[in-house]
């Protein structure tokens, strides 16, 4: 086990390991631009969509049902059917990964929505406010800390889950796992998985931090 710590600490500092097309910050950069553009592309999707049925109340049950069906679709072979279905692309890889990051947005995004007090909205109707008007400038502020968790926990789903991107011969730091089990060289596979997780974690408590700034304001 030493031997193996101590091969992946030169392993993870070497000075060859970070250049290069096949190097760790190449690798990184791939990883954050699937992980940030699938991201992007689930909350187009999932923000109005939690928007509309949480200030309407209508289609909330097909639309929660929807997301839960979305967690529960297993990655890999959402990639493989979409692979088999489009032809080698990263278009399999989107797909997977938005699916997976749309159900943790639009969950939050409408729990953010109903947990709004329903007598806010109606003084807010009550001043001569029309529909998009209590949505925008009552209804949605009030429920940024809840879509913003959404989309934190979205965006670590997604950098976790990005490795999937080197199953179908793309790049990513899941190049160093996927690469690592087929030539058996443990210290690449567990440097990959550590550098996912160093990622996540970053990410996280990045995300955090800017939430607890955003709304240090706010009573509990």
């Amino acid at each position: 086990m030493y031997e193996l710590i101590k091969n992946l600490g030169t392993w993870l500092t070497s000075g060859s390991q970070w250049t290069g097309t096949d190097g760790i910050a190449h690798r990184l950069a791939e990883h954050l631009q699937y992980s940030l553009l699938a991201t992007l592309v689930a909350a187009a999707i999932g923000l109005p969509l939690g928007l509309l049925i949480g200030h309407t109340g209508k289609g909330a049950f097909l639309a929660i049902n929807l997301a839960s069906f979305g967690r529960a679709l297993p990655t890999v072979g959402l990639v493989v059917l979409v692979f088999l279905a489009g032809g080698l692309s990263m278009l399999p890889v989107y797909v997977a990964l938005v699916a997976l990051a749309v159900p943790a947005i639009v969950t939050n995004t409408y729990a953010g929505m109903t947990a709004v007090d329903p007598d806010v909205k109606d003084a807010a109707r009550g001043q001569g406010m029309r529909g998009h008007q209590v949505l925008f400038q009552v209804e949605l502020p009030l429920a940024l800390p809840l879509i913003m968790t959404g989309l934190r926990l979205a965006l670590i789903q997604v950098v976790a889950t990005a490795t999937i991107a080197a199953y179908v011969s793309f790049g990513g730091l899941g190049r160093y796992v996927f690469d690592g089990l087929a030539q058996r060289d443990l210290v690449q596979v567990l440097g990959g998985a550590v550098l996912v997780a160093v990622i996540a974690v970053a990410l996280d408590l990045s995300l955090s931090a800017l939430q607890r700034f955003l709304f240090r304001h706010r009573t509990a």
